[in-house]
């Protein structure tokens, strides 16, 4: 990518890659809720939120939090792999084996969650991330919960993320690491005032829903 010469009009700034990978994401989900033939109305009864979150997101005013993106994306037909195409331009040939560190595909999410793919192309059976929970970050409200499809392994690289799966709760450090049945209802949480960073592997994701604070499991 070449950098302009020029400075930066007054009061403005170049947009980062991930700004502009984030921004994309918008257009493309109403453009898959349209083929799905869902209204802006529908989508938000589904998932929880209001209309008028689901417009603003398509709009590209705001960005939803994980769970509500992973919701969305669940109603949609969409997975983790096709979120992170949304809104990037396909490579004239297909990529190597190689993913370089300055051009991860990245997604940054409502209330400072990162998401940065660790491969160089989307793989459909296992998701490989590097994530980011900055202070105060959380994967959702805490009267919500996330479950969906396949098994979640992590490994916690600096900073302290808190995680609750079903009625127990963890707290995890640099060096330690956790695997659990995504199926079972959690949430994901930074804790203290140092951004949590992992890496993270989803193995057959498929399907989302968010469950009240009790736990109680409900249809995928």
């Amino acid at each position: 990518m070449k950098l302009s010469t020029q400075p930066p009009a007054s009061g403005t700034r170049p947009k980062s890659a991930t700004e502009k990978a984030s921004e994309g994401l918008g257009p493309q989900l109403r453009l898959a809720r349209e083929r799905a033939a869902i209204t802006v109305r529908e989508l938000a009864r589904r998932t929880g939120v209001s209309p008028s979150l689901v417009s603003q997101v398509e709009r590209g005013l705001a960005m939803p939090s994980v769970g509500t993106l992973l919701a969305m994306a669940n109603e949609l037909g969409l997975d983790i792999g096709d979120i992170f195409k949304l809104g990037v331009r396909p490579s004239q040939s297909p990529p190597g084996p190689v993913q370089r560190a300055r051009s991860r595909k990245t997604i940054r999410l409502a209330s400072g969650v990162r998401w940065e793919r660790l491969t160089a192309a989307p793989d459909h059976a296992v998701e490989f991330l590097y994530a980011v929970y900055d202070v105060g970050s959380a994967s959702c409200t805490e009267d919500s919960m996330l479950r969906h499809d396949g098994k979640e392994y992590a490994y916690i690289i600096s900073g302290r993320l808190g995680v609750k799966i079903g009625f127990d709760e963890y707290e995890l450090g640099p060096g330690d690491s956790i695997s659990f049945d995504a199926q079972m209802p959690h949430r994901l949480w930074c804790v203290g005032k140092q951004p949590a960073v992992g890496i993270w592997t989803i193995v057959r994701r498929r399907g989302d829903a968010r469950l009240p604070p009790d736990g109680s499991l409900g249809a995928a």
